[in-house]
C-alpha cells in the first residue's frame, strides 16, 4: 500500500461537447432501425416476439414461446408527467431493463407495476428472466419509433456468466450518451440513490489552461458584493475553490427539466468567501472535475441574493471575511457562464488566494471534541460494513445511501467510528475495503457523554470528501498529523490492524441508551411504539438494504442459543431462502439452495435443524413439485393464479393449516430430540400455554451469510467489496469463477440467538435473530452488544486481566445471556428491534435492546 492519497482519476467520457443527438429518422416499426439476425445463424427469440407484436391488432402478445432471457441492465430515471395529466403525481422513477436472448440484446420498458421486483432486488443484474407478456409502446414525440414493455416476468436463479459480445437489435441503443426510452430526459440516475452521478453524461476531461489576464477585468468578492445591484455586466472572479457540496438532485415528474441538479461551492478570494451555485447542465460538464484547492476563474456569471437558511460550512480562515449577502450563479444560459481552470503554476503570490487549511484530529483527541465540532481524519480502514439505505422522508421515493467503517491511527486502542453517506464519489464510495489508507474531510462529531453506552462517532456532512489509497492529492501532504500516521504504517511492527480487518455483515450501531424514556427523546418518528400486529407491514414495507430500527412492547418466552458452527451451517443452507413471512407480492424463484421452506409454518424446536429457515428440504420433494416451488410470475395488474404450493411460500395465512395442529406425537418425538440436542434453550411457562392458540406466527430469526462479518483478505478483494455494495445497474462479468460466502472466515465466534416475543394480547409472536459482538482475539475490547446492559451482566463484557486468566468461552457466556432472560419471564418489556430487507425476499429482524419494566422510565 502506497502512502500516497490522491484524486480519483475517473476513465474517459464518451459523451462530447455537445451531448444532445438529433434525432433519426427510423423506419415506422417497433424497434427504429433494426438489425435482421442471420439466417444461417440461431433465431433471436426478441426478434419473433417483435414479429408476433406487429401482427397482433392488440399491440401486446403472449409469446408462444418463453424462452428464458439475461438481465444485463436495470436502469432508473424520473419520466415527466404526460401532456394530458392536469395533477401533478409524486415522483415516480420507471425502469428500462436490458437483456439478452444469446443473439441480440434489447432493452425493453418495466410497467411502472413491476417496479417492485426492482424494490426489493427481485429484478437485478446477472440472473435469468422469462417473459410471459409483451407490449409495444409508441412514443408520440419521436417518429416510428417504438419500445417493448415487459408486461409479466418470472425472475430466476442468478446465471453463472453471461456474455456481452452480443448486438443490440436496435442500433439507437447503442447511441452515446445513452437515453432512457421514455420521456425527455436526457439520463440516467445512479440505481439505489439520487447522490452520485451515473452514466456517460458526466464529462471527466476538463484540464487547466493557460490563461491571458492582460485584458481580463477581475473584480474583489468584497466589491462585489457592495456593488452587484446596481450592475448589469459583472467583472471575471478568480477564486480558489475551498469546498465542494455533494449532488442534489431536485427533479420532478411535472417540471420539465433536462438535468435538474445543483451543486454548491465555497469560493474565496484575499477580500473574502462566497457561495457558487452550479445548476443544471454545467453539473455533468464540469462537477467531476471541479476539485477542492483548483484555482478557477469564472465569467459570465449571475448574482442574486443568498438563501438565508442554507447552513454553510466554517471557513479554512477565520480572518477571511463570510459574505453572507449574495449568491454567485452558474448556469449554461442566462448567461453562459465560462468557467477556466487555472494552472497552480500560473498563481501569482500577489493575487493572496487563500491556502488550504485542514481540521485533522487523531483518534486520542476525539475523546475531548465537542458535539459538532467539524473535523479531518486519516487512518487505515479495519472494519467496512456493508451498504445500507434509510428513507430521506417518510412515504417517498428518496433513499440516503451509506455504511458504517472503522479507522484507525496509531494514537488509540479505540478506532474511528464514521458513519460515511455518499459523498458523490461512487468510485470510492464502492470500492473502500479494509487495509486501505482513508482520508475524510469535513464530518461532525455526534456525542452523548450522558447516555449508557456513551455515543461517540463522526459522520459525514454535505461538504465531505474522501480520498483512498492510490489516488493522489498534495491538499495535505505536509501535515504533520498526516506525516505521524504514515511514519507510524511504515515502523508498525506487528499487523494486528490487517489481520484483524472485517468486512459487511449486520452493524448494530449506534447504541441505544439505557432506559427507554432517554431513546424516546433521542429518535424523531410520529409513533414511537408499532404494535406487534404492524411488524410485517413494516417489514414488507423495505425496500433493498433498507435497514429501520423500531420500538414493540412484548414478552419474551423463548430464547435459544444456536452455536458458531451450527450458525454457520444454518446460514450455508439459508443464503438464497426466503423466509416464510416475505411480503405477499413477492413469488420467485429459488433454485440456488438445496433446501427450501414450502409451508411458511413455525418449525418445531428440533436442534438438529438449528436455526434453519427452511422445513422442507428441496432435495425430497419430487420432480413436479420442484418446478412448482420455483414458478412465480408477476403480472401486470395482479399475480397471476399459482400453484398451491407455490402459493404456500406466502407464508402463514388464517385460512391455512397451522403447524400448531399437528399430531401429538409428532410434536412430542420432534420436542423430545430437542432436549436431547438442544442444552442452551430456554422455554417460559406462559409459552407452552398460549404457542399452540395464537392468531399468527412470524419467523424473522434467519441469520444470511451476508450478515456474518468476515475476515478480510487482499486475495478475494474484489468478491468481497461485490458482496457487501449495492447491487450494480450494469451486469459485470466475473473474472473468474467466485467462492462462496460461506468460504470465508466468520469474524463472530459466539453464534446467535433464536428470541421469541409475544404480543402483550398474547395473539402474535414473532421470532427475532440476536447477534452478539465477541471475538476472542481481543477479550479485552470484545463485548456482547447491548443487549443486556440493563441487567447489569458484567459477564457479558469480559473485564480486563491477565493472560494468564481463564477466557470464558461462547457456550459459558451464552448459559449467561439466557439465564439472564429467565429473569425476565412474564414481565411486559420494550424491544429495540432492527429491521433489514438484504433483497430478493431475504429479510430478517435482530433485537437490538430490552428494555426491562425497570428501564422505561
Amino acid at each position: 500500500m502506497s502512502g500516497e492519497l490522491d484524486q480519483p482519476q475517473a476513465g474517459p467520457s464518451h459523451a462530447g461537447p455537445d451531448r444532445r443527438n438529433p434525432e433519426r429518422n427510423r423506419a415506422a416499426v417497433p424497434g427504429g432501425v433494426i438489425r435482421r439476425a442471420n439466417a444461417q445463424g440461431p433465431r433471436s427469440w426478441i426478434q419473433k416476439v417483435l414479429e408476433q407484436i406487429m401482427d397482433s391488432p392488440l399491440q401486446w402478445v403472449t409469446p408462444s414461446e418463453v424462452v428464458p432471457v439475461a438481465v444485463l441492465a436495470v436502469q432508473r430515471y424520473l419520466l415527466e408527467d404526460e401532456p394530458r395529466d392536469t395533477i401533478p403525481k409524486p415522483p415516480l422513477y420507471c425502469y428500462d431493463v436490458t437483456i439478452s436472448d444469446g443473439v441480440y440484446q434489447e432493452k425493453c420498458y418495466l410497467d411502472p407495476s413491476l417496479n417492485f421486483l426492482v424494490y426489493k432486488n427481485i429484478l437485478k443484474v446477472g440472473i435469468e428472466m422469462k417473459i410471459f407478456r409483451v407490449s409495444c409502446l409508441y412514443n408520440e414525440r419521436r417518429l416510428g419509433q417504438g419500445i417493448l414493455c415487459m408486461d409479466n416476468v418470472h425472475c430466476g436463479e442468478t446465471l453463472e456468466t453471461i456474455s456481452l459480445e452480443t448486438p443490440f437489435r436496435n442500433s439507437a441503443h447503442e447511441e452515446i450518451p445513452e437515453r432512457p426510452l421514455r420521456g425527455g430526459k436526457s439520463h440516467y440516475l445512479a440505481l439505489w440513490n439520487n447522490e452520485d452521478p451515473y452514466g456517460d453524461i458526466w464529462l471527466t476531461n476538463k484540464q487547466p489552461e493557460e490563461h491571458n489576464f492582460n485584458n481580463t477585468k477581475i473584480i474583489s468578492l468584497s466589491h462585489l458584493e457592495m456593488t452587484w445591484n446596481n450592475r448589469r455586466n459583472f467583472p471575471a472572479l478568480l477564486v480558489r475553490i475551498l469546498h465542494k457540496s455533494r449532488l442534489r438532485y431536485y427533479g420532478k415528474p411535472d417540471k420539465n427539466m433536462i438535468e435538474p441538479y445543483q451543486t454548491f461551492l465555497e469560493v474565496a478570494d484575499s477580500s473574502g468567501t462566497v457561495s457558487v451555485i452550479m445548476w443544471n447542465a454545467l453539473c455533468p460538464e464540469w462537477y467531476k472535475s471541479l476539485q477542492v484547492g483548483l484555482v478557477l476563474l469564472l465569467q459570465d456569471y449571475s448574482v442574486k441574493k443568498s438563501y438565508p437558511l442554507r447552513l454553510r460550512p466554517l471557513p479554512v480562515d477565520p480572518q477571511i471575511k463570510l459574505i453572507s449577502t449574495m449568491e454567485v450563479c452558474l448556469n449554461l444560459r442566462d448567461p453562459p457562464t465560462n468557467i477556466i481552470i487555472i494552472p497552480e503554476r500560473q498563481v501569482k503570490p500577489e493575487w493572496r488566494l487563500p491556502k488550504l487549511s485542514h481540521r485533522f484530529i487523531t483518534r486520542s483527541e476525539l475523546d475531548d471534541m465537542p458535539e459538532k465540532q467539524i473535523c479531518d481524519i486519516i487512518g487505515i480502514l479495519v472494519f467496512v460494513g456493508r451498504v445500507q439505505r434509510s428513507k430521506k422522508k417518510e412515504n417517498c421515493e428518496d433513499f440516503w445511501s451509506h455504511r458504517w467503517i472503522h479507522i484507525a491511527d496509531g494514537t488509540s486502542e479505540q478506532p474511528f467510528v464514521v458513519e460515511l453517506f455518499s459523498t458523490s464519489q461512487p468510485e470510492i464510495f464502492e470500492n473502500i475495503c479494509p487495509m486501505t489508507y482513508f482520508m475524510c474531510t469535513q464530518l461532525k462529531v455526534v456525542r452523548n457523554d450522558t447516555q449508557v453506552p456513551k455515543l461517540l462517532y463522526l459522520t459525514t456532512t454535505n461538504e465531505s470528501h474522501v480520498f483512498i489509497t492510490g489516488h493522489r492529492s498534495q491538499l495535505c501532504a505536509n501535515d504533520i498529523k498526516v506525516k505521524n500516521f504514515i511514519h507510524w504504517i511504515k515502523t508498525k511492527t506487528d499487523s494486528g490492524e490487517m489481520k484483524n480487518s472485517v468486512i459487511g455483515g449486520y452493524y448494530p450501531y449506534p447504541p441505544v441508551p439505557e432506559t427507554f424514556s432517554k431513546y424516546r427523546s433521542s429518535v424523531k418518528v410520529e409513533s414511537l411504539l408499532t404494535a406487534i400486529s404492524e411488524v410485517r407491514k413494516e417489514i414488507e414495507d423495505l425496500q433493498y438494504r433498507e435497514q429501520k430500527r423500531i420500538a414493540i412492547q412484548g414478552i419474551i418466552t423463548v430464547i435459544k442459543y444456536i452455536p458458531h458452527s451450527s450458525a454457520t451451517e444454518s446460514a450455508s443452507a439459508s443464503e438464497t431462502l426466503r423466509n416464510g413471512n416475505r411480503p405477499s407480492t413477492s413469488q420467485t424463484a429459488e433454485r440456488e439452495s438445496p433446501s427450501q421452506e414450502i409451508d411458511g409454518k413455525q418449525h418445531q424446536e428440533n436442534g438438529l435443524m438449528s436455526s434453519q429457515c427452511s422445513q422442507t428440504t428441496y432435495t425430497s420433494l419430487s420432480p413436479t413439485k420442484k418446478k412448482r416451488i420455483v414458478q412465480g410470475q408477476y403480472t401486470k395488474l395482479v399475480p397471476l393464479p399459482q400453484p398451491e404450493t407455490s402459493a404456500q411460500t406466502k407464508g402463514n395465512k388464517p385460512d391455512m393449516p397451522s403447524i400448531f395442529q399437528r399430531p401429538e406425537s409428532t410434536r412430542t418425538s420432534m420436542h423430545g430430540k430437542a432436549r436431547k440436542t438442544i442444552s442452551h434453550r430456554w422455554e417460559s411457562q406462559l409459552w407452552r400455554e398460549k404457542k399452540f392458540g395464537l392468531v399468527e406466527h412470524l419467523h424473522y430469526s434467519c441469520v444470511y451469510p451476508e450478515s456474518i462479518p468476515r475476515k478480510f483478505t487482499l486475495e478475494h478483494k474484489d468478491f468481497l467489496i461485490q458482496q457487501y455494495n449495492s447491487q450494480p445497474a450494469k451486469y459485470i462479468p466475473p473474472k473468474e469463477r467466485p467462492p462462496k460466502l460461506n468460504d470465508f472466515k466468520s469474524a463472530r465466534s459466539l453464534g446467535h440467538f433464536e428470541v421469541t416475543i409475544l404480543g402483550l394480547n398474547h395473539e402474535i409472536a414473532v421470532d427475532v435473530a440476536f447477534l452478539p459482538m465477541y471475538c476472542p482475539e481481543d477479550i479485552r475490547t470484545s463485548q456482547i452488544d447491548t443487549l443486556l446492559t440493563c441487567m447489569n451482566y458484567s459477564c457479558v463484557y469480559p473485564q480486563e486481566g491477565s493472560g494468564n486468566e481463564r477466557v470464558p468461552g461462547p457456550r459459558a457466556i451464552a448459559g449467561d445471556i439466557i439465564k439472564a432472560v429467565t429473569e425476565l419471564d412474564r414481565m411486559h418489556v420494550v424491544c429495540i428491534l432492527d429491521i433489514c430487507n438484504l433483497g430478493n425476499n431475504k429479510v430478517e429482524v435482530y433485537l437490538h435492546k430490552i428494555y426491562s419494566p425497570d428501564n422505561i422510565y
